[in-house]
């Protein structure tokens, strides 16, 4: 009995140390709330990318993850390069139609936004119109848009969003909810893949989930991609545009979409000839990532890695006044200074305890311009991806205060979710329940990379990302969950500004549990897996 008492001490003792050995330490409100408050400053001018508030927030970023002790990225120094292209069109650019004899031109900003993702100042060239259903192609769902026919020299038009499903196929491309292959971003990439001469996007509110004015707004403005191959024209057209066009050509757009919701749908040809004439300032900007280091301590595993993940930038100064506007800043003080704070105030805390695996705490840059800042750290990444545990991000945190649950959206395609659930519980948290994603939110943030690239990773939610109000506030749920559904109005807005009144603990509380998955996972004999089935898991590291 006695032997038996001493070993369950002695089993109690190694459970209980490997317990503490996970836990994370305490994330003080006030660092995170100074970070916050600084970086939400006029100061930084919105962070935006290609302008100096963008450079201040860097060299700001630098120098606090050497206050902290972080380490630097091997060679020396917190920055990491990322070479992006600028676009901006310029006057004198159009686009026109003709089709059946007739000429269409779509009025720039109301019937369609275009310009060029080449690198090229001056272009011309005319191309036809090649309707390509959801411009997807996806062997792993048995769909093929393409069906091999040659685009090369063609303007796709195609529709945003996945195939739907149907009562014979209820869960093709995940049911209702979005997958990659719904985000304009695939469609755009998958283009120059094929090696078209272009993309028009038909917009539809339910398809993509925002209103015109978004696309509108932002080819109004300087867009940026990473240098390399693009489209010679990509763009969108508005929907009563596009169903002018297809009636120009003799065709019915309703029609044609419901063919495209078929497997056997092949391109059409739709009768209408483009005329495209583009004159674009083309310049290099280079941005910088910044990343932070705190070495593992265990001799094998510290060659492994979890990256936590926060992007530093916004929308900066607006260059295009607007009539009764006097304030052109972008602050993002929730989009996403608070990120950007919670990773300086959890990384000061981490350099304190560090865990097995070594820890990297990584600030993307660009991430409003299409995630270019963590796709170029995962093209050059300080550790390996084959032994990167885990990215875990942060995207706009909870500012009204204490949750009883926490927001793990995605973390169910990997073994992520249980670890999540393991970290909740220790909290007194549980998780909130799973939602379909119908907006495509797990692709529009940094982690996403890092996924595609076959590292299991997620955004850890709160209801400020997802914008639903499904979460359980600890105190006043009512007018709690009110307040952030509230935000939407300052998503992307000047207002979205810094408040000294915000209740910051359940930010404290988002940061913490994120740093406790972090620790967790660092900690943990082996490394996270995917679920079986899930379609990054097969994507090569």
């Amino acid at each position: 009995m006695r032997l038996t008492r001493l070993a369950l001490g002695a089993a109690l003792a190694v459970s209980s140390g490997a317990y503490a050995q996970q836990q994370a330490p305490a994330i003080s409100e006030p660092v995170l709330r100074g970070h916050l408050a600084f970086l939400a400053d006029d100061l930084f001018e919105g962070r935006g990318t290609g302008q100096r508030g963008g450079d201040l927030a860097v060299r700001y970023l630098e120098t606090q993850a050497a206050i902290i002790g972080l380490k630097p990225i091997p060679g020396g120094g917190y920055r990491q390069k990322v070479e992006i292209e600028g676009t901006r069109l310029l006057p004198g650019s159009a686009v026109s139609f003709r089709a059946g004899g007739k000429e269409i031109k779509p009025e720039n900003g109301k019937g369609i936004v275009f310009g060029t993702g080449s690198g090229r100042t001056q272009l011309a060239f005319d191309a036809p119109l090649l309707f390509v259903g959801y411009g997807v192609s996806a062997p792993e769902e048995k769909w093929d848009d393409y069906k091999g026919v040659d685009v090369k020299g063609k303007i796709l038009v195609m529709m945003v969003n996945d195939p739907q499903p149907t009562s014979e196929e209820p869960n093709r491309f995940a049911g209702k909810a979005y997958t990659w292959y719904g985000r304009w971003l695939y469609k755009f990439e998958e283009a120059v893949r094929k090696g078209a001469a272009g993309v028009l996007l038909i917009h539809t509110l339910p398809s993509s989930s925002y209103p015109w004015s978004v696309p509108a707004n932002g080819f109004s403005h300087e867009r940026f991609h990473l240098a390399g191959p693009g489209n010679p024209i990509e763009g969108w057209l508005h929907e009563d545009a596009a169903r002018e066009l297809f009636a120009a050509g003799g065709f019915d757009l309703d029609a044609l979409r419901a063919q495209a919701e078929r497997r056997d749908f092949r391109p059409v040809d739709i009768k209408v000839a483009a005329k495209v004439e583009l004159k674009s300032a083309i310049r290099t900007v280079e941005q910088y990532n910044v990343v932070g280091i705190v070495p593992g301590t265990d001799p094998k595993l510290k060659s492994q890695a979890v990256v936590y993940s926060s992007h530093w930038d916004h929308m900066g100064i607006d260059d295009i006044a607007q009539p009764g506007k006097t304030d052109r800043i972008y602050n993002g003080a929730i989009d996403n200074a608070s990120g950007t704070a919670a990773l300086l105030a959890m990384a000061q805390e981490a350099v304190k305890k560090p865990a097995r695996r070594t820890q990297v705490f990584l600030w993307p840059a660009a991430e409003e311009q299409g995630l270019l800042g963590s796709a170029a750290y995962v093209k050059n990444p300080v550790v390996p991806l084959a032994q990167t545990a885990a990215d875990l991000n942060l995207d706009s945190l909870n500012f009204v205060g204490k949750t009883k649950d926490i927001g793990v959206p995605g973390a169910d395609r990997s073994s992520l979710y249980e670890s999540a659930a393991t970290v909740a519980k220790g909290m007194g948290l549980k998780l909130a329940p799973t939602i379909p994603d119908l907006s495509g939110s797990y692709f529009r943030a940094d982690h996403f990379n890092f996924a595609k690239a076959g590292v299991p990773a997620f955004n850890v939610g709160s209801a400020v990302f997802s914008g639903d109000g499904h979460f359980e506030f600890a105190h006043d749920h009512a007018a709690s969950s009110e307040k952030m559904v509230g935000f939407k109005k300052d998503y992307h807005q000047v207002s979205d500004e810094y408040r000294a009144d915000w209740d910051l603990s359940g930010m404290v509380q988002q940061a913490q549990f994120t740093l406790n998955l972090g620790y967790a996972v660092a900690n943990a004999p082996a490394m996270p897996t995917w679920k079986k089935g899930d379609p990054f898991g097969s994507v090569k590291r």
